[in-house]
């Protein structure tokens, strides 16, 4: 029978509770930029603002939503995002991208504050440790693949694929 390891920060066990609040966090995150993509590419007013068509009007939709999520709020110069359509979704994605993310965090930091300090034990993985940086780097790498490849590959891949093959998309 093995112990489970369990991480550790600031000499406080970080248990499943925390982990789950962190991974909420983060997927809230992709779901901002994926779910509002998703929004605008089904509905005829996101469709309305993109001015080219195929992947590349596909990739302009992306990443203004990739944009506000992350406050940036720049755009594909070819997006027209002056809409009631695009003003009201851009302000949701970018509110979620701001806000709506952290309260997760808020419960790890307040779930970590309640917390006693206890001495590092057997089954402890310090966060100092070259296995939690190579298990924190491999599931960041795992998951930000696993969200965006999808999205990235309907968009920039096949744009590129579509133009080695010579294909190009009309203006609409």
């Amino acid at each position: 029978m093995s112990i489970p390891r369990t991480p550790e920060y600031l000499g406080k066990k970080l248990e499943a509770r925390e982990v789950k609040m962190t991974m909420l966090s983060l997927l809230s995150y992709s779901l901002s930029i994926l779910g509002s993509t998703a929004i605008a590419a089904a509905v005829p007013q996101g469709l309305a603002g993109i001015a080219n068509s195929g992947p590349h009007g596909f990739s302009e939709i992306l990443y203004a939503f990739a944009s506000a999520t992350g406050n940036n709020g720049s755009s594909f110069a070819g997006l027209s995002t002056n809409t009631v359509f695009y003003n009201m979704v851009l302000a949701a994605a970018m509110a979620m991208g701001r806000f709506i993310y952290v309260i997760p965090l808020l419960a790890v930091a307040g779930s970590l504050a309640q917390k006693k300090r206890i001495a590092p034990s057997a089954g402890s993985v310090p966060t100092h440790s070259p296995q939690f940086v190579g298990l924190l780097v491999g599931g960041v790498l795992i998951m930000g693949g696993l969200v965006y490849f999808p999205a990235v590959s309907l968009g920039p891949v096949t744009k590129q694929v579509a133009m080695n093959r010579g294909i190009h998309y009309p203006a609409p």
